[in-house]
């Protein structure tokens, strides 16, 4: 009988569900906002925002701490983050435990790889790179390389290529399990990653505190499809 991951094709969102890139991106948003005087926000207080973009970041930041922004210093503010951030994308970044020893084993059994994630595509490249994962992906697909971002399926779609008929959707956040919804395929939630939702609220297919009961878990929702 052959392995069923022979068959299959899975999309990894990228930031909280694979890496950890909290620390980067708050040290990013620290460094910006300290132009304007503004104290340090805390590592927790951002971790659940981090799928909402640089822009909720930085508007959250000021109003936390009572501070009137325009519109157009926003603008400025989210450029100078993308700069800072891209300077050191992966200074303190690191895959979350198990990520890469469960993408070890996904490739070997023959499972197609991809990442679907609406961190820009430049972003992701240079972040997937700076950890040495590159070697693990068939496609890198952020938004500027899909028709729609996530949740629209075809985000997923896009990622995944040609791959199948077993799929998945391994991700964090609501948007990742809306987007599953949306495509008709599985989504497995991890509950280290990045939500403002309780994980086991999102409704998604599976939820799993860790990788290491990935491939049993797919498995399962695979045959019972």
């Amino acid at each position: 009988m052959s392995d069923c991951f022979q068959n299959s094709g899975i999309a990894f969102d990228l930031d909280g569900t694979l890496v950890d890139t909290a620390p980067d991106l708050v040290r990013s948003l620290n460094e910006v906002v300290a132009a304007d005087g503004l104290e340090n926000v805390a590592l927790a207080d951002v971790r659940a925002m981090v799928g909402r973009g640089a822009r909720i970041l930085i508007e959250r930041a000021y109003a936390a701490q009572n501070r009137k922004i325009t519109s157009a210093d926003v603008d400025r503010r989210v450029a100078d983050f993308i700069d800072v951030y891209r300077s050191g994308i992966a200074n303190l970044s690191r895959p979350f435990d198990g990520g890469v020893e469960i993408l070890d084993v996904l490739k070997a059994r023959g499972a197609r790889l991809s990442i679907c994630t609406n961190k820009s595509s430049g972003l992701a490249d240079a972040l997937i790179e700076a950890l040495g994962l590159s070697h693990y992906f068939e496609r890198i697909i952020g938004p500027e390389r899909t028709e729609a971002k996530k949740p629209d399926a075809a985000h997923f779609w896009s990622a995944v290529g040609n791959a199948g008929p077993n799929l998945a959707l391994i991700g964090d956040s609501i948007t990742d399990a809306a987007c599953g919804q949306a495509a008709g395929i599985p989504c497995i939630i991890l509950t280290h990653g990045y939500s403002e939702i309780p994980h086991r609220a999102l409704g998604a297919d599976a939820v799993l505190d860790n990788f290491s009961n990935l491939p049993d878990t797919l498995e399962k929702l695979w045959q019972g499809r």
